[in-house]
């Protein structure tokens, strides 16, 4: 695990040891007091606006280092502050627990909503090395992005000095970096999730339409198997009839008189 100053400092800082020893312990009183904030300051920080991309990412929510250990992490859930652990996420559970805003339920709810998923995602082993691994690569481009700054000034002749040696502007650097990354990572999870749900959606449709086509085919050929009888017995009973009236005709056609056929005539042959 970095020491505490490798893991705010950028790389190649030119800041003096003692300037940035007072400095780190500036942003740690910072953070001191952002974790014994009200629980009025805590659900309006949770709900603050760009809440949406701020709360995707779990460290920033529940006020913690990402390099914490899954144990501290359960720790500082579960356990009181009075066991020397740090007491963010214990006390921030409490703290915007509807049950304890009844006179803001609603908000709360949704407070605290944000810090329990928080919490279920660093609970998770792969979802926080994802969530991790988001927050070293905010850092790795932040510092390419300095260094890229470094060196132009350089090439300018101008001393490499820039606002993110300041170890605050740093860390605000690789926090604004770090809620865009997990911004996009969240655009693409939708995006593939509505591509998903539309594809998902299409192959419903077409398993009802394939459905209803056999369900139309099966009827039809049921009913046709099922008439198959009467048009075998419509076409018998057809021929039937057409036997029995030429039998009819047959003995109904007149014959000689008596039952005496006359003579037939011989034409006289003229000498």
């Amino acid at each position: 695990m970095s020491s505490p100053s490798e893991s705010i400092t950028s790389p190649n800082s030119s800041i003096d040891p003692a300037e940035f020893e007072a400095l780190y312990a500036e942003v740690k009183e910072v953070e001191k007091k952002d974790a014994n904030l009200t629980p009025k300051q805590q659900i309006d920080r949770l709900l603050r606006p760009g809440s949406t991309y701020f709360n995707l990412n779990p460290f920033e929510v529940l006020q913690i280092d990402p390099d914490t250990s899954l144990e501290d992490i359960k720790k500082c859930y579960k356990k009181c502050s009075a066991d020397g652990l740090s007491p963010n996420a214990l006390q921030l559970s409490i703290l915007v627990h509807p049950d304890k805003n009844r006179e803001d339920e609603e908000r709360a709810k949704r407070a605290f909503d944000a810090v329990n998923q928080a919490y279920k995602t660093l609970e998770d082993e792969e979802k926080r090395k994802r969530a991790f691994n988001v927050v070293e690569e905010a850092k790795a481009r932040t510092d390419q992005m300095l260094e890229e700054k470094r060196k132009k000034l350089k090439r300018e002749g101008k001393p490499p000095r820039i606002d993110e040696d300041d170890p605050i502007k740093y860390k605000h650097a690789v926090a604004t970096l770090t809620m865009k990354l997990f911004a996009d990572k969240e655009r693409r999870r939708r995006q593939l999730e509505a591509r998903d749900m539309d594809e998902r959606k299409r192959q419903r449709e077409q398993e009802i339409e394939e459905a209803e086509k056999n369900k139309i085919e099966k009827e039809w050929q049921k009913n046709f198997e099922d008439s198959r009888q009467d048009r075998v017995r419509s076409w018998q009973n057809f021929k039937d009839n057409k036997t029995t009236t030429k039998k009819k005709k047959k003995r109904e056609a007149p014959g000689p008189v008596g039952g005496i056929r006359p003579p037939k005539l011989k034409l006289e042959k003229r000498q």
